[in-house]
């Protein structure tokens, strides 16, 4: 099936998307999952605030809606991505952009794949999770 990248209201990441496809299939594969339609929208901190509040009832900003379609052992959805907030976040971790970016990229595979961070215990899950994707990402190395 498809990843699809789009932006909307922002100029698109620099990111190599045949990289990125082929890592996240790798890590949906080590979840027992196959893809399906995935969608990626990067976009302003206006778009997702408004998507937040549209879809959510939130009223608040982040750094990434993920909306669930997965079927059975297919993961299909729709991930909406700020880059605002992504860079924000990535100065006040003191991380780098790109590797925040990826982080919460991959994020959204990890929830689709059934993984949760609403408690301690499942966020710790979920960082632990990340990171090891993180160190498969052979972009740039």
């Amino acid at each position: 099936m498809a990843i699809l990248y789009h932006s909307v209201e922002i100029q698109f990441p620099s990111i190599k998307r045949r990289e990125v496809t082929n890592w996240i299939k790798k890590i949906a594969s080590s979840h027992n999952k196959k893809i399906g339609e995935i969608s990626y929208i990067f976009c302003s901190d206006k778009e997702i605030l408004r998507i937040n509040e549209q879809y959510l009832n939130h009223d608040y900003y982040t750094d990434i809606i993920t909306f669930d379609y997965t079927e059975a052992n297919t993961l299909s959805g729709d991930i909406f991505i700020s880059l605002e907030t992504v860079k924000s976040n990535s100065e006040k971790y003191l991380s780098d952009y790109q590797e925040e970016l990826h982080r919460v990229i991959i994020h959204g595979i990890l929830h689709l794949c059934g993984l949760k961070d609403k408690t301690p215990q499942e966020e710790q899950l979920m960082r632990e999770s990340e990171n090891r994707a993180l160190t498969l990402l052979s972009i740039g190395k």
